[in-house]
């Protein structure tokens, strides 16, 4: 399906140097921010405190969040918890402050909102245990770049695989980034949303070099940088139909979904924009610098060389 076509090859290839140092800019100052900032880690890594209350008729999520800013919570986790008079409410470790008494001072100000409002269980969440959250997310994200190289190397030619990871890297660095700037809440959710955009990314890196792989195919008078240019073309009105369509859901979690879905629709929309602008301007450049050409993806079988002399040359039975 294609809701336009465009005639002539865009020369994307032309500016590829000068996009890919706005790249290359964008990523040392992402690294750099991620190295003197660090990374706004929710209490699901960090440890905190988690209390569950319960309401007579739904919960007012917003009022509970207001109630909670008036005595230094502002940055707490509140959400529904099963049914919507259960809410779940996160709050940070506080100096000098046990669970009880985080439970107590949380208690104090929501009834004085609600008084039918009831305290159903109070834990504390150990660093320990954010420690291991934090260590198996790194693993599940070095499982997903391994199988992403993997699968590369099977479905193309290494130097497509090599250029693949980079671009993919490059977005999570990216959106890292973002969120050690903007000292946003790194969550759960948004590590979910890291990994979603992995494998999204790679999703248009894969058209791309599918599309490159036929031009080879079909147009054997062409050099690397007009295959690489007409695939890229000839692909963008399934990029826009694509893009365009989960961008618009992503943007209504983000305008609609709530301060719990805030982060990781966040998150997803800068990883989804990236990740176009990765597909085109770093894989597909890459992959030219690294001397890709028709060898690498068309293997021809060579034909048997037979004896003018042997009468039974090229028969077959």
């Amino acid at each position: 399906m294609e809701f336009f076509r465009i005639r002539k090859d865009i020369p994307f290839m032309k500016r590829a140097l000068i996009f890919n140092a706005i790249s290359l800019i964008t990523f040392i100052a992402a690294v750099f921010f991620l190295v003197h900032r660090g990374l706004h880690l929710s209490i699901e890594f960090t440890g905190g405190t988690v209390v569950e209350v319960q309401y007579p008729q739904a919960a007012d999520l917003e009022s509970v969040r207001g109630s909670l800013a008036k005595i230094g919570y502002g940055d707490s986790e509140v959400q529904s918890f099963g049914t919507s008079r259960d809410v779940l409410i996160r709050l940070p470790m506080r100096a000098n402050l046990s669970s009880a008494q985080q439970s107590d001072q949380v208690m104090a100000a929501l009834t004085t909102a609600d008084a039918q409002v009831q305290l159903q269980r109070v834990e504390f969440v150990g660093p320990q245990v954010g420690k291991e959250l934090a260590t198996n997310g790194l693993l599940a994200l070095a499982c997903v770049v391994v199988g992403i190289v993997i699968y590369l190397s099977f479905r193309f030619e290494w130097k497509y695989a090599v250029a693949g990871v980079i671009a993919n890297l490059h977005d999570v660095v990216i959106i890292l980034g973002f969120f050690a700037f903007f000292q946003w809440e790194f969550s759960l959710s948004v590590l979910a949303a890291v990994l979603a955009v992995l494998g999204y990314s790679v999703n248009e890196s894969v058209v791309i070099f599918d599309r490159i792989r036929e031009t080879f195919r079909r147009e054997r008078k062409m050099s690397v940088t007009e295959v690489i240019n007409h695939a890229i073309t000839s692909t963008i009105s399934r990029t826009i139909i694509t893009h365009g369509s989960t961008q618009m859901m992503v943007l209504s979690m983000f305008l609609f979904g709530g301060p719990t879905l805030h982060f990781f629709s966040l998150a997803l929309t800068i990883g989804i924009l990236f990740g176009i602008y990765s597909s085109v301007f770093v894989a597909a450049a890459l992959a030219m610098w690294f001397g890709v050409k028709r060898e690498d993806l068309i293997r021809e079988k060579k034909q048997q060389q037979h004896d003018p002399n042997d009468p039974n040359a090229g028969a077959q039975v």
